[in-house]
This record gives structure tokens, sequence and C-alpha cells, in this order.
């Protein structure tokens, strides 16, 4: 059985300690999951996770990522981060957004890759965890203007583990790269596989902007 490694990369953001590793660790016991793969050493990516199919992906990916000790952004509606809750949240790894910039929601995430000096974002292509015939192109457009290469995380529930699966230099082309990474996606199954989706949305030209 694969193990948390003991020390990753210098380029991998952080957060966290040895303890809140430690109960993450435990946790993962406890469930019976396990990691397997290795983090690249980039100081910023997007980070793609699928097949999302049920809440219990957060609940295996929460202790995942306090295992790790890996700092992961996520985007949330700015009028979330009030006070006293705003530093919280950006400690997190929050990253406030405005869907009705004329920025548009690609170029607003891409400002907030160059103003960090590491960054990894994350967001679930399918967009729900509900039945969906559509992947969401967003994490692609976002990675696109930030020039970040997409790193490849599945949940497998069939074997209980969490897989890094490889890191995708996209080549610029919607269709290609989505087809692409569905493909490598596909041979995970979710909790609820009847709800996985693998069709490639069309494309929308205001998240383009």
């Amino acid at each position: 059985m694969s193990t948390i490694p003991k020390q990753l990369p210098a380029e991998v953001p952080r957060i966290g300690n040895r303890i809140t590793s430690a109960i993450g660790v435990l946790a993962l016991k406890l469930l019976g999951w396990r990691f397997e793969g290795e983090l690249p050493a980039e100081k910023k990516l997007m980070v793609a996770l699928a097949p999302h199919t049920s809440n219990w992906d957060f609940i295996v990916a929460m202790p995942v990522i306090m295992a790790l000790r890996v700092k992961v952004s996520f985007m949330m509606k700015r009028e979330a981060f009030f006070f006293p809750f705003k530093r919280l949240f950006m400690w997190f790894g929050g990253l406030p957004t405005d869907r009705s910039s004329p920025r548009g929601l690609a170029q607003q995430m891409a400002r907030a890759y160059r103003s960090r000096e590491k960054i990894w974002m994350a967001i679930t292509p399918e967009g729900t965890r509900k039945k969906n015939s559509k992947w969401k192109s967003g994490f692609l457009r976002i990675a696109y203007a930030a020039k970040v290469p997409v790193l490849l995380i599945a949940w497998d529930f069939a074997n209980k583990r969490m897989v890094v699966d490889s890191l995708y230099h996209p080549t610029g082309d919607l269709d290609t790269d989505m087809r692409e990474i569905q493909r490598r996606f596909s041979q995970y199954k979710g909790r609820r596989p009847e709800n996985q989706g693998h069709l490639l949305e069309e494309p929308e030209a205001s998240a383009a902007e």
C-alpha cells in the first residue's frame, strides 16, 4: 500500500503542520483509503479532480489534503469574503470571484495566478455530482489564460484510492485537450459510476474573454 510521501517538492504550496498532517493520515486509515502517485515540482498549476459523483468525494479529499499539507486554492463568490471570515477563507485558499465582471472568470483567475508565487487551484470539471453528460471547460480556459499545466487527480472508489494520474500540458485546442483529459480519467470509477459524464460541452464565448 502506498503511503503519504514524507517530503514534497519545495515548489508545492504548503499549509498546515505535523499535527494536521497526522490527523489526515489517521482519517485515511480509518476510511481505508490510500494516496498513490507523486506530486510534481510545480509552483503553479490547475488541479482537475474527477470523477465527481458524490459528497463522499470531498470527505475523502480533505484528509488527503491535510495529510499532504498541500494548499489547494478554490473559487468563491466575492460576497463571501466579509469580516470576520475573509482572512480565514484566504488562508484556506479561497479566491474571490466576480461573475459580473466584464473581464471574465478566466482572466480574473489568471490575475490570481500572476499575483502569487505559488498557487494550485482545484476544480471538478463535471461541475456537479449529479448526472451530467457535459464537462465544464472553465478549468481549461483558466489554464490557458494562466499558462499553467493541468494535474489530473482521480477518485478511484473501486480500489479506495486517490490517484495522481498525470501532469497534462494543454495544446491550446479546447476539443483536443478536453477529450484527452476525459480519456485519461475514463479508467476510474466514482462512488456513483452512473453519474459520470464524458461529453464535451459547447464552447462559451463569454468565458474566453
